[in-house]
């Protein structure tokens, strides 16, 4: 009983340490790129070149790279994440914090919406 209650209070508090704090600006926004073909295309190239090593080839959090992350790397492909706003995923994928990485020196807000388009094609 003991180490059943021991077990569910680290539980919470690594789900406590996961939850972020997206800013309420971010979590109004929608993407203002269009969600084609040649969008996604190019979102997809995006993420091979700059998400792929930690998050995995779908987005399961399994990249060759996950082991060094401390934290949950989510899995894009999930109900959960793709209940999220289009705004919240921006700000975390391109804002960043701790172990992600902030993307705004690395790559433009147009290209970082495209990432989101793509990241929405990893819906199961």
């Amino acid at each position: 009983m003991i180490i059943g209650f021991i077990s569910f209070g680290l539980l919470s508090f690594t789900a406590i340490q996961d939850e972020w704090d997206v800013p309420a600006k971010y979590e109004k926004m929608t993407n203002p790129e269009d969600a084609s073909k040649e969008n996604i295309s190019i979102g997809k190239t995006l993420y091979a070149k700059h998400c792929k090593s930690c998050h995995g080839k779908e987005g399961y959090g399994d990249g060759p790279k996950a082991d060094e992350v401390d934290g949950n790397l989510g899995d894009f492909s999930t109900a959960e994440f793709q209940s999220q706003s289009d705004g919240e995923i921006f700000y975390k994928s391109y804002i960043g914090r701790k172990d992600m990485p902030n993307f705004e020196k690395k790559m433009s807000e147009e290209d970082a919406w495209l990432v989101v388009h793509y990241m929405r094609t990893l819906e199961e």
